[in-house]
């Protein structure tokens, strides 16, 4: 008898919960951990950046965007505690 009455009272409680509702807050959330992730570490963003130009850079070995990447890095670098390896372009 006890199990049916908290059964009753949980499908009381999702019938009045909106998935709309729970989609907002879901997302909410979400946008709150996006914050506090690169609130704290603003460099994180522009290190994933570096490193997916870095590695595109890798398949054409072009001279001129070597030369770009590198004052990329070189100002990355000084902004940023942790330093990312200066390309050779020789």
């Amino acid at each position: 008898m006890e199990n049916n009455a908290v059964s009753q009272q949980w499908k009381l409680i999702f019938r009045k919960i909106n998935l709309r509702k729970l989609i907002v807050i879901a997302f909410g959330i979400l946008i709150v951990m996006l914050l506090i992730n690169f609130g704290d570490y603003p460099c994180s963003p522009y290190r994933m950046l570096l490193t997916n130009e870095v590695f595109h850079y890798g398949g054409s070995l072009d001279p001129e965007s070597c030369e770009y990447l590198v004052e990329k890095i070189n100002s990355y670098n000084e902004i940023c505690e942790s330093k990312i390896e200066i390309l050779d372009c020789g």
